[in-house]
């Protein structure tokens, strides 16, 4: 008669589609990018240092020595150039002006923000639906067709040619809101929310402890995007303020107002209104590249 032995059952550690499966995950993991991925990397970061390079290049020499010989390597003039910077525009004022209207504005569109984003992501009102449509829909209005009538209000506030002229308007911005509600939406589970509720925390509070630390790299990046928008703004500033009261890029414009047109010393001005917004990337870097990173591992 035939007997049945017991077979050892089948583990996990043996050759099975498991196993294949993990090694396959290991080794892509461990795979190194090769020369075309550095190549292209290189390729990207020179392409975006090279017009702060060129820049540089033009403002440390003369206009007659860039115009005959167009080197290739900096000179020596780029503080004689941006000493005459200094004399031609009131650089140090505009500067100022420019720090105060875009820190500002950089403040409070990240507040007002990420707390309307609260609201419409994780709130239930009437209405919720069609206020988040209105503020999307806005985002298609060419800001170009509101200038005659909002001068007209500062004006008639007599805000026209102050800072306030420039920080009012874009204290909050529908792009802000919108990015804003969809990170939290997806970055800040209702049960924590929920949680925090039962365990007696207000709303404010429950925004301010569970809301807010899970976003700060979503407002990092809002926050660098508006400082840089805030920054580069002309046309609102150039309509509004006064010639004695510019911001930066306002002043840069009279840099190259005049019949001849000094290169050195238009590019010297933007080298130096460039050193700005790089200082704030330096300071908002690490936020920055987790905000990526954690936006590159949810898709």
């Amino acid at each position: 008669m035939a007997t049945i032995t017991d077979r050892p059952a089948p583990t996990a550690t043996g050759n099975g589609p498991a196993k294949r499966k993990r090694s396959k995950a290991v080794s892509l993991s461990e795979r190194r990018p090769g020369f075309t991925v550095y190549g292209i990397l290189i390729a990207f970061i020179l392409g975006s240092a090279f017009p702060f390079y060129w820049s540089f290049l033009v403002a440390s020499h003369d206009d007659a020595t860039f115009t005959a010989d167009a080197p290739l390597l900096p000179g020596g003039r780029f503080f004689v150039n941006a000493g005459r910077v200094l004399d031609t525009i009131p650089f140090w004022k505009a500067l100022g002006n420019s720090v105060i209207v875009s820190g500002t504005v950089t403040i409070s569109v990240v507040v007002l923000s990420t707390l309307a984003g609260f609201a419409f992501a994780k709130l239930r009102f009437k209405g919720r639906g069609p206020l988040m449509v209105f503020v999307v829909a806005t985002l298609a209005v060419p800001t170009q067709l509101g200038i005659i009538p909002l001068y007209m209000v500062m004006a008639e506030y007599g805000w026209s040619g102050t800072l306030g002229a420039v920080i009012v308007p874009n204290l909050v911005t529908a792009f802000g809101v919108f990015w804003m509600r969809q990170y939290i939406a997806d970055a800040v589970p209702d049960e924590l929310i929920e949680a925090a509720r039962m365990d007696g925390c207000s709303m404010i509070r429950t925004f301010w402890h569970v809301c807010l630390p899970a976003v700060r790299p979503a407002a990092a990046m809002l926050g660098i995007f508006t400082f840089m928008m805030s920054w580069n703004d002309f046309l609102w500033p150039l309509i509004v303020l006064n010639a004695d009261n510019p911001t930066m890029q306002v002043a840069l414009e009279k840099l190259q107002s005049g019949y001849y047109v000094d290169k050195t010393l238009v590019l010297a001005g933007t080298t130096m209104a460039t050193v700005p917004i790089l200082i704030v990337f330096l300071v908002l870097g690490r936020q920055i590249v987790a905000g990526i990173m954690q936006g590159a591992v949810k898709g």
